[in-house]
């Protein structure tokens, strides 16, 4: 899928990795608004992004998600992604309804149906196409990214096609893809410790999860209303929390007479800062500069996508500025309801008061119009990108 990776100031500060969740389980909880970003290519695409903004980059290593549709390919003429290059990421696809043919350069022809994982590892470098197929009448789904720790960074180019099986529990059916959920471990190895689910919940059903207390979750929600501990997310807002000191719950309740659908992602906090510009995942500028410079002459670093029938996609110009390495905001612990001065604050923490015992009200972080929307060259760690 193509998309791009703009710069995003959110309102207020975000969570962050460490102390944000209660003594008694009961996590806190912000909520990223997400932005709706045109795509470039052929046929045109518009995603809702909620990673990565000002306030928040990663989520455990997830660091990059768009959702789109449903679309009627009849309409908007489906996906038509030429071959495009990846570095220092794995990118997962995951759909609701269509299908998308992938190529890439280790020779990989596959499909993405719905419930279907592909991940694929970009390493020192890959490339794919992905493709709408002529069945598809409506085109719904999410496309994530996971950066790769730097010692993992220049990994050998991978593709992994998985489908897991449905696992019923009260309330609710769930999709593991990626780690531990529900009983259900995903076969498919990480380079570190993740989570990947889709999570169908019955109308007006109730459902708690034990989930690591050591990682940071987000819950995408695609329809809902669904509540998310004690707040509620609308459709397209991505739910926050950050890792609980004891063993953690949540507990999500849809608001809807229909079913609801949601992502839950979650990880280990990533602890190093990348460099993220178009498709690429460094830790400098400069890594950034050869991945780019490689792309445009043709390197044997990126391989040729075989079967794709069209030209490959140029990369963008550089920014004029160093690109600097951004990661979350220091860890804090939150404790205390926040003010309407906190909301109003830069978007990077800020000293809250005493201790309170009361269950303070979500933060919701909305990107601003006024920053670049990704369309054009940024002087940010993110620009426009294809996915």
């Amino acid at each position: 899928m193509a998309s791009k990776v703009g710069t995003e100031r959110a309102e207020g500060h975000g969570g962050s990795p460490g102390g944000d969740g209660d003594r008694t389980g009961t996590p806190y909880v912000d909520v990223l608004a997400p932005r709706e970003v045109p795509l470039g290519g052929p046929r045109a695409m518009t995603v809702r992004r909620t990673l990565p903004q000002r306030a928040r980059t990663l989520i455990g290593a997830w660091c990059f998600a768009d959702a789109y549709g449903p679309d009627d390919v009849a309409v908007t003429g489906g996906m038509d992604v030429a071959p495009h290059p990846h570095t220092g990421l794995q990118t997962v696809s995951w759909l609701f309804s269509g299908e998308i043919e992938h190529r890439d350069s280790l020779g990989s022809h596959a499909f993405v149906r719905p419930g279907e994982l592909n991940l694929m590892t970009g390493g020192y470098g890959i490339s794919h196409s992905e493709v709408s197929t002529a069945r598809t009448t409506v085109l719904h789904g999410v496309q994530l990214w996971v950066a790769l720790p730097e010692r993992h960074r220049d990994a050998p180019r991978a593709f992994r096609h998985h489908v897991p099986a449905p696992v019923r529990i009260a309330g609710a059916e769930v999709r593991v893809f990626l780690g531990s959920l529900a009983g259900d471990t995903s076969p498919v190895p990480t380079f570190t410790p993740l989570l990947g689910a889709e999570i169908v919940l019955e109308p007006r059903a109730t459902v708690t999860l034990a989930v690591e207390p050591g990682f940071e979750h987000g819950l995408l929600v695609d329809a809902g209303p669904v509540r998310m501990a004690d707040t509620s997310l609308a459709p397209g807002e991505l739910g926050y929390t950050a890792p609980g000191a004891e063993a953690l719950t949540l507990t999500l309740t849809n608001e809807s007479d229909g079913p609801a659908r949601t992502v839950l992602i979650g990880g280990a906090p990533f602890e190093e800062r990348i460099v993220m510009w178009w498709n690429f995942i460094g830790r400098t500028h400069d890594d950034i500069v050869r991945a780019r410079e490689d792309w445009q002459h043709a390197s044997p670093r990126f391989g040729a996508v075989e079967g794709y029938g069209g030209d490959r996609l140029p990369a963008l110009a550089l920014p004029n500025a160093r690109i600097a390495p951004r990661g979350n905001p220091p860890a804090r612990h939150r404790t205390a309801p926040l003010t309407r001065a906190h909301r109003k604050a830069p978007p990077w923490p800020v000293p809250l008061g005493p201790h309170s015992p009361s269950t303070p009200p979500p933060l919701r972080l909305r990107p601003s119009s006024t920053w670049p929307t990704g369309t054009g060259t940024s002087s940010s760690s993110t620009a426009s990108a294809p996915v």
